[in-house]
């Protein structure tokens, strides 16, 4: 019994086991990819029977349940690409984590969408082309065939990570339906003219302010001897400047049809909002500079808190104007399927608005990330003092453009304020004679910007702007409408044939 050979191997007990060990372990890693997706999709069914419980007994129930599944599929696609542009700065910057990033987006999107976004509606469903131009059920199709190709020139931009204005997606898209549904003079060439307009200014205006901003910065804070000296008596301007443009812009933007108010009152209001924010700035950044040490690092900490502000805001007003991108076509729908008649109601229906509010917010929580750390991390180097020009820009540059009247872009501010930043410290970097002055003082002892300086390599990695990206980006940019045109044309020839 001693010479028995001991048996080599597992039992065969063991080796199933070990096999359906694996096989349970290659399921998850599968079904991981299929959570997001089927989360997405029992969106749509529910979007589709929340319509269903208040059109079931109407005429057109049917189009209007078709119809909210693509206006909620248009949402989660808004989520996922525009709103990444309001938080990207605080994530990039480090002061917010990502997950803190999509819970405080995802709340005042849905707050600015619900309280809010009602009266922007209308643009898209009845402004940029005439309703009257043609039959009810023809606008039915076109409605429906711009919500699919702009909700899937979206998805697909996402995908590229290439973050783009959901707002020209659906301009595009309407445009595009209503020339094949009734010829071009259906549609308002003057506001077409001015959004094309702003393709060029919306990215200029929001690139030249944040780089103007980053210049005093660096001018006035950064590279002087005592740092904390000059953050304490420029930190409190700065945030008052940001907070009275925010404060501005609500007040003549997204919450005009609640309050009421003339230019000058709201111009007013943003002057009373930034006094009071600097009355309060004031005591509260020389607490927080207290036993700070004299170095840039420091001076990041003061940033944070206007930062966390910022991107709150920036989402409950990206809230109140986008939410018509998915809602708009949607509540023409409805009123043409109920009434046979174009045109469109003044009053939204709250579960139109519901829609678009948590698709656009479920659509952040689950694909938001990708496009958040593209904007905030990838495209150049960010900082909370960098972030925070960026965040600045973006209330300077749509308050101007509201009290002008001129259309722009809040994904085209964003994203070529994050370029303007990145192409500004190139040039800093290189040209100032204040911070070359500032390195000789010091002997360059323990620089971050004069170890770079000696290192081109250093340079690349540390400050250029990633022309890969910008070229992507701009890219997309420019073909966004004719894309979606093009798209909703021809959905619409298709649809109009086989149900018209």
């Amino acid at each position: 019994m001693e010479n028995t050979p001991k048996r080599l191997g597992k039992p065969t007990l063991d080796k199933d086991l070990d096999k359906l060990t694996r096989v349970e372990a290659a399921t998850l890693f599968v079904s991981r990819g299929l959570i997001t997706p089927g989360i997405g999709f029992i969106f749509l069914a529910l979007a589709m029977i929340v319509a269903g419980a208040y059109v079931i007994d109407q005429p057109g129930a049917a189009i209007v349940i078709a119809g909210s599944a693509l206006a909620a599929y248009m949402a989660m696609n808004i989520g996922a690409n525009d709103v990444a542009n309001n938080v990207s700065p605080a994530v990039g910057s480090g002061a917010l984590t990502m997950a803190a990033a999509l819970v405080i987006a995802a709340i005042f999107e849905t707050l600015g969408a619900m309280l809010a976004g009602g009266d922007v509606v209308s643009t898209i469903s009845e402004g940029i082309v005439a309703p009257s131009s043609m039959p009810a059920a023809t606008l039915v199709w076109a409605m429906l065939a711009a919500l699919l190709a702009a909700a899937v020139w979206i998805n697909a931009a996402t995908w590229l990570g290439a973050p783009i204005s959901t707002t020209h997606a659906i301009v595009g898209a309407v445009m595009g339906a209503g020339i094949a549904a009734a010829g071009p003079t259906s549609v308002d060439w003057k506001l077409m003219s001015g959004i094309a307009m702003s393709w060029v200014l919306s990215p200029l205006l929001g690139g030249l302010v944040a780089a103007g901003a980053l210049y005093f910065i660096k001018e006035a804070i950064i590279y002087r001897d005592d740092k904390i000296e000059a953050a304490r008596r420029w930190v409190p301007v700065l945030i008052a400047i940001m907070s009275g443009s925010f404060a501005a812009y609500l007040v003549i933007s997204p919450l005009d049809h609640v309050l009421n108010l003339g230019l000058g009152a709201c111009l007013l209001v943003g002057l009373v909002i930034g006094g009071l924010s600097y009355v309060i700035g004031v005591p509260v950044i020389a607490r927080q500079s207290v036993g700070l040490e004299n170095r840039n690092q420091s001076l990041r900490k003061l940033f944070r808190v206007p930062l966390i502000f910022s991107a709150a805001l920036l989402s409950f007003a990206h809230g109140a104007n986008d939410v018509a991108n998915a809602v708009g076509p949607l509540a023409a729908i409805v009123h043409a399927a109920r009434t046979m008649e174009t045109g469109f109601d003044n009053v939204v229906p709250q579960w139109i608005m519901l829609i678009g509010a948590l698709g656009i917010s479920l659509g952040l929580l689950l694909y938001g990330p990708k496009l958040i750390d593209l904007v905030g991390k990838e495209i150049t180097k960010l900082n909370p003092m960098r972030a925070y020009c960026v965040a600045l820009s973006a209330a300077v540059t749509v308050l101007l453009a509201s009290a002008f009247g001129m259309p722009v872009s809040s994904t085209h501010i964003a994203v070529g304020s994050v370029f303007g930043v990145g192409f500004l410290r190139e040039w800093y970097t290189q040209n100032s004679p204040r911070r070359l002055e500032y390195i000789r003082r010091r002997g360059g002892i323990a620089d971050p910007e004069a170890i770079a300086d000696r290192n081109p390599d250093e340079i690349r990695r540390r400050r250029l702007v990633r022309r890969s990206h910008f070229m992507t980006i701009v890219a997309a940019w420019i073909i966004t409408v004719p894309v979606t045109a093009m798209a909703a044309a021809i959905l619409f020839a298709i649809l109009h044939a086989l149900f018209g």
